[in-house]
């Protein structure tokens, strides 16, 4: 019988289906797996699922082993002695030839079949001869793998500013961009260095948020719309989204917090094209 488990692994916190024989696996379980880039170290982030007679299996990665002592011990040597050794090695290489990069990490599979050397530069490098190198120094595959700073953090970093782990290194997939619009949305302080997270870049919870802020503020009536309530008549002046209210500018000129459930009433302001052709716009983007 055949179960396919989930697996997190890599450098990069790769996640992937692998089948494995028996169905004693469990949650955060340390395993060797075999995947596309060769032997390597994993944890198991999901229960063992049965996989019916007949199906596929062969475009899945493969659970070789729970790791045992003697797997703890190669991999902990390669993390505390071949890496560092290998990044002295190559910074060393790219100083002596002055190679327009930064290197940022090392990774060395656990079963020796590639190591991997990210690194960063400003645009294409030539790194022929640093590949060659590389190569005659360690006699296996080397590749080089450019990154960008939100890559960067995700290799290296570990904490962000709310004190959690990264979420780019914890279960993110994807890194998706995140615009200034979204934190304008959400009506955070516009300080860069108040909503950027460790690699430099506006914080990936603003995206998270997004849909949300989106569609709880399309409830609420816009600002200069004429609303009518039980005991107040009047027009928009300001908008609390997370609490559903609007803050109503009474004829008097006395200003009044109604909440979205005690509005009657809304009578949208006349607004010219322009305006709806800026309003049919946010709201395209926003979708996207």
């Amino acid at each position: 019988m055949a179960y396919l488990v989930a697996a997190r692994y890599g450098a990069m916190r790769y996640i992937a289906n692998f089948a494995n024989s028996t169905d004693d696996l469990r949650l955060h379980d340390k395993v060797v797996l075999r995947t596309d880039r060769g032997t390597e170290v994993g944890e198991i982030i999901s229960t063992p699922e049965y996989i019916t007679r007949g199906t596929d299996i062969s475009s899945f990665g493969q659970v070789v082993r729970r790791v045992n002592a003697e797997d703890k011990d190669a991999f902990r040597s390669i993390e505390d002695e071949r890496v560092p050794e290998e990044v002295a090695f190559c910074e060393e290489i790219i100083k002596k030839n002055r190679i327009p990069m930064k290197l940022a990490t090392v990774e060395h599979l656990f079963g020796g079949e590639k190591i991997i050397f990210y690194f960063l530069a400003e645009g294409r490098v030539d790194f022929r001869q640093l590949v060659k190198d590389l190569a005659a120094q360690y006699r296996t595959r080397i590749e080089m793998r450019q990154i960008g700073v939100r890559d960067e953090a995700r290799l290296l970093a570990d904490y962000e500013h709310c004190g959690r782990p990264l979420c780019c290194k914890t279960f993110m997939r994807d890194l998706q961009p995140v615009t200034m619009r979204m934190a304008k949305s959400q009506k955070t302080t516009l300080d860069p260095a108040k909503i950027s997270g460790r690699c430099g870049r506006l914080m990936c919870c603003l995206r998270f948020e997004d849909k949300v802020y989106s569609e709880l503020k399309n409830n609420l009536p816009r600002k200069g719309d004429r609303v009518v309530a039980e005991e107040v008549t009047g027009r928009v002046v300001n908008q609390d989204v997370l609490a559903q209210a609007v803050t109503v500018e009474r004829e008097d000129g006395v200003e009044v917090l109604v909440r979205l459930d005690d509005i009657q009433e809304v009578v949208p302001l006349q607004r010219n094209k322009k305006q709806q052709k800026n309003k049919s716009a946010k709201k395209q983007d926003a979708k996207q």
